[in-house]
């Protein structure tokens, strides 16, 4: 059982190294990279290469490790005693299933993608400690164990908006998605648009990559962006040779609102056309 990309995802080879270890030591694979690299996609490639079941847990400010476990929901089963229901009988009527139970006891080892572990409480990680490293948890309502017959591949990504805690780094397998250079980033935009012009690409990449060298520039744009960026480019039919202007009155590049994502970008765009038009005079 190995990685080695997919024709929809060009994957570095410390990337597929990264992979590959981590489903040979059976430990949690946590992906950082810059927004939109391709942390999120990676789990969905990984279970489409080998042909696993995908199970995704999208965290979020309000989630709690237990969600991921089981919810047992006691509302629901005293509303139902009230009504006269049968099924008040059996408790297991009102725990739902989370994440990681379903991946624990599915049929095929799947791949669970723990989404943006870092937008959770401090908190979230530590409550996950015992469950990930045994890939067993007690479930006190019913009094039995869940534990895993094949450990699931975890693929568990974050954007580094925290620190996450020494004891839980210490369980997982670690891979940073660098900012793809040039030539990789030609072989991406040669999946998503195979048979685009090149002269269009080659003058998209310099000007793209000349925009993220900026000082100062608060969001870089990322790999989707560009990609949205050339797709829009396409669209309107505009070609290599009004990219490869540097008419200082122009400075901002056509349809920059794929690129950049905040005010304080744009205005710092147009501040540097002011200047080269005050330069130029």
């Amino acid at each position: 059982m190995r990685f080695e990309g997919t024709q929809a995802y060009v994957a570095t080879d410390d990337l597929k190294v990264a992979v590959n270890a981590a489903i040979t030591l059976e430990r949690p694979l946590l992906v950082k990279g810059e927004p939109g690299t391709g942390k999120t996609v990676l789990a969905l490639e990984i279970a489409k290469a080998l042909k696993a079941p995908m199970l995704e847990w999208h965290v979020k400010s309000t989630t709690k490790a237990q969600q991921g476990l089981y919810e047992y929901d006691a509302v629901s089963r005293l509303r139902d005693s009230q009504l006269g229901d049968a099924r008040v009988q059996d408790i297991r009527n009102y725990i739902k299933r989370g994440k990681l139970w379903d991946a624990f006891v599915a049929d095929e080892r799947p791949v669970l993608l723990i989404d943006e572990i870092d937008k959770a409480d401090i908190e979230f990680p530590n409550d996950l400690l015992l469950e990930l490293d045994r890939m067993e948890f007690f479930v006190y309502e019913t009094g039995e164990t869940v534990k895993a017959s094949r450990r699931p591949i975890v693929i568990i990504t974050s954007n580094n908006e925290k620190e996450l805690p020494d004891a839980f780094l210490r369980r997982c397998f670690f891979h940073y998605i660098r900012f793809p250079d040039a030539d990789t980033m030609m072989a991406i935009v040669d999946v998503h648009f195979p048979g685009i012009k090149q002269k269009l690409v080659s003058e998209a990449l310099k000007l793209f990559y000349e925009i993220r060298d900026v000082p100062g520039l608060k969001k870089k744009p990322s790999t989707s962006e560009l990609l949205d960026w050339l797709k829009l480019l396409m669209v309107e039919d505009i070609g290599p040779e009004i990219l490869r202007q540097r008419d200082p009155k122009k400075l901002i590049p056509p349809l920059h609102g794929a690129l950049l994502k905040n005010e304080q970008d744009v205005h710092l765009f147009e501040r540097l056309a002011f200047m080269a038009r005050r330069d130029g005079r």
